[in-house]
């Protein structure tokens, strides 16, 4: 994709597709552009592959706007993830596909086929989310906490104690964050920009990181139990803020009430829970063989009934009155309901969320899925998901200076080192066969409570970049509690450090709230960063350069190691004459023939506003091709 890329142009934004939320049997306008200079376009056609019985639709020409020819051609939604591809015939009688794959001169899998999603539409305030993820454990404590006491599993610690690495430390170390102290720092949440709080889980546990929960139908009483949730809860919706809790819908803890019913207790209603290899119900899959995790077992309709299916359940619970939770992260979901040759995962995720669409239907669902998503995240239950190989290994790869030691998402072979091109190729390959719609809902994370830091390892000036990409590009941003105080950790439990509100005002750290807050700003005053369609204009070893565009506005981005001298031809930038500099120190000129210059000294992330893209008006009516 070196330079400039004169090829035809679809994406899923509201300026190619009528409408992100179509029912079976909606018919849908989806639009093509052209620009100047590339090869004129003879006939295009739109190929849907209902039940795998291809249907083509024939696409009229619409006009032309700003040095861009327009198509339109309306399809009809027939199934829950309905494929679609544009085929072209061009005027000198070659042919081309345009896929979420890109365009070819040969054939695409269906696999990287547009797609609408019918049903399951996420909430509206989705659009609009920045995420904040909260450890409570290590994130502040109210007047409240020294009054608890404290469990047997836990080793407590003054809140300046370094992270102990080592058990029983790493999962024991007791610093005694809780809810309320959640509460009396929404101030600092809100000001940033936030509109979600995503808290890791509130359950009893013996650990500190609560994944083991021993019982999913309280809150832990070291956090301040279920008046201090209400009490978040109430605090976060007064402030027009969305919460989010996490289920471990894959294992329960060993000392579960569950689990303790079904251990050594053979006949036990619970024993169905989990997979017991032997008669006498003392060995037991267990999550990656970690005795303290044991794996539920899907096929029991009591386990559905009591956790996922019906008003009854934990899931409804904490989603209804009066607690009111908007949505749930489900833990490690692409492992639940999986082993050997049982295949449960869909079955599990759909009826969580019939059970969430029957209690608050404006409810969001988010799958942690640890590598290659796409087989899961197709629309039928998950409105996006926690992963991390399509953005955040790939800006780790791009953007980091690693030791020969260092941590990278568990990956033994160690911390590989790309170019932009390679950041870019890698992103494409692992969106190419996820839905639009469900992509702008996948979590955008630099770093997570289960990875290390990114600034542990980021090369000298490259913050601002890997920030602003995960603000501009399409998908839900979030930061960890504590990014934007610039905190390092060399793994998952080391990046769990307490937060230092001590020295919230020290210059260094002033600096570097500040920068998150007008990268976060900047993602709130734009619709086409929000919901834009994505053009990628330049990329090359050093440097990357796209526009998100919508109708209202769109933003030129600019992101680069190195410095920046580049030439990018008329029309892919649109109304560069009415640019405004929104972010970072680069500067952008325009010549005699409307090229766009930019240029700047590297590291350097910046952006400017453009106008809003317009169209001729859609002329395609549903008229199948003559094939």
């Amino acid at each position: 994709m070196d330079g400039v890329t004169l090829h035809p142009h679809h994406d899923g934004s509201p300026l190619h597709v009528s409408t992100r939320h179509p029912a079976l049997g909606d018919r849908v306008t989806v639009r093509l552009r052209v620009p100047t200079g590339a090869a004129p376009i003879a006939r295009a056609l739109v190929r849907s592959n209902p039940d795998h019985e291809p249907v083509w639709a024939e696409a009229s020409r619409d006009g032309d706007a700003d040095g861009w020819e327009w198509w339109s051609a309306v399809i009809t939604v027939a199934n829950p993830r309905h494929g679609y591809r544009w085929q072209l015939i061009f005027a000198d009688g070659t042919t081309g596909t345009l896929t979420q794959g890109g365009f070819t001169h040969l054939e695409a899998l269906d696999a990287v086929d547009f797609a609408l999603v019918a049903g399951n539409a996420p909430p509206a305030w989705l659009d609009h989310a920045v995420m904040y993820q909260v450890f409570p454990d290590r994130f502040a404590r109210s007047a409240a906490a020294d009054t608890r006491p404290i469990p047997d599993w836990a080793i407590p610690v003054g809140w300046d104690t370094p992270l102990d690495p080592l058990p029983p430390g790493r999962s024991g170390q007791f610093y005694g964050g809780d809810l309320d102290g959640i509460v009396d720092r929404l101030d600092h949440i809100q000001d940033l920009g936030f509109t979600i709080v995503y808290h890791t889980p509130i359950f009893p546990a013996r650990s500190n990181h609560r994944y083991d929960a021993s019982s999913f139908d309280r809150v832990d009483p070291l956090l301040g139990g279920d008046e201090a949730y209400l009490r978040l809860i109430d605090a976060v919706h007064e402030r027009g803020l969305h919460i989010m809790g996490d289920l471990t819908s894959n294992h329960s803890g060993d000392a579960h009430e569950w689990f303790q019913a079904a251990f050594r207790h053979p006949g036990a209603p619970e024993s169905a829970f989990y997979y017991f290899r032997d008669a006498a119900q003392t060995e037991y899959e267990s999550w990656l063989g970690v005795p303290s995790l044991p794996k539920f077992n899907w096929n029991s309709t009591e386990l559905r009934r009591r956790f996922i299916e019906g008003s009854d359940s934990v899931v409804a619970k904490w989603l209804a009155e009066p607690y009111r939770a908007d949505g749930w992260r489900i833990d490690v979901a692409n492992m639940t309901g999986r082993l050997g040759a049982e295949d449960l995962n869909a079955q599990v995720r759909q009826t969580l969320r019939r059970t969430m669409v029957e209690t608050n239907p404006d409810t969001l669902l988010l799958a942690e899925s640890t590598n290659d998503a796409a087989s899961d995240i197709q629309g039928d239950a998950w409105h996006g998901a926690m992963t991390y190989p399509a953005f955040t290994r790939g800006i780790w790869a791009w953007l980091s200076e690693p030791t020969a030691d260092a941590w990278f998402f568990g990956i033994p072979t160690g911390m590989p080192r790309y170019t932009a091109r390679e950041f870019v190729d890698q992103l494409q390959r692992f969106t190419s066969q996820v839905p639009w719609r469900v992509r702008l809902g996948c979590m955008q994370p630099l770093d997570t409570h289960d990875t290390a830091r990114f600034a542990t390892h980021a090369a000298a000036g490259t913050v601002p970049l890997a920030v602003g990409l995960a603000m501009t590009l399409p998908g839900l941003p979030v930061v960890f509690a504590g990014d934007e105080f610039g905190l390092t950790g060399v793994d998952g439990e080391m990046s769990r450090t307490p937060i230092p509100w001590d020295r919230i005002d020290e210059p260094e750290i002033a600096a570097r709230i500040a920068l998150y807050r007008g990268l976060i700003g900047l993602r709130h005053r734009f619709d086409a960063l929000r919901t834009g369609g994505l053009r990628w204009l330049h990329v090359d070893d050093e440097t990357i350069v796209f526009v998100r565009e919508s109708a209202d506005d769109a933003v030129l981005v600019l992101a680069s190691r190195g410095d920046v001298d580049l030439e990018l031809p008329a029309p892919l930038v649109l109304g560069a004459a009415a640019a405004v500099s929104v972010f970072g120190a680069a500067t952008l000129g325009t010549a005699d023939d409307g090229a766009v210059l930019l240029s700047a000294e590297g590291p350097v992330f910046a952006a400017w506003s453009l106008p809003g893209v317009v169209a001729p008006a859609a002329t395609a009516a549903a008229t199948p091709a003559t094939v």
